[in-house]
């Protein structure tokens, strides 16, 4: 797998203090990767909102890494939805990966895992 771009929306993961979230994101294989760590919520949605507006805008597939993220409420799934969309509509597609048993809980609860893709690992939302 070949990397691209990095960008850094937020303070490094280690660094992070509870109720923050960062956003780091990657390119591979032509596959925009995001990968927030911390919390996404309401406090913390405008973020997460700007690396998928980002992403959706510089390509079409876009994986979401879910596996630092120790909470999302309503704010994040409907952020997810909103990229589902935007993504299908423009011919591509968006994937979730990774996620926490909170966050999974969440989406299975809410049902987005029954909308949107969502793989047990990183790798299988690439490839799959």
């Amino acid at each position: 797998m070949s990397e691209g771009r990095m960008a850094d929306t937020g303070p490094a993961e280690p660094h992070q203090r509870p109720g923050e979230l960062s956003v780091i994101s990657t390119t591979t294989n032509g596959i925009c990767v995001l990968a927030p760590a911390g919390e996404i919520d309401y406090h913390t949605m405008d973020r997460f909102q700007q690396a998928l507006e980002a992403a959706s805008i510089a390509l079409a597939r876009i994986v979401v890494d879910l596996s630092r993220v120790s909470f999302m409420d309503s704010s994040g799934i409907n952020m997810l939805i909103t990229a589902h969309h935007d993504t299908s509509e423009a011919g591509g597609w968006l994937r979730l990966a990774a996620p926490t048993a909170p966050v999974l809980r969440t989406l299975q609860v809410v049902g987005v895992d029954q909308v949107i893709d969502c793989h047990a690992t990183l790798c299988q939302a690439l490839g799959g």
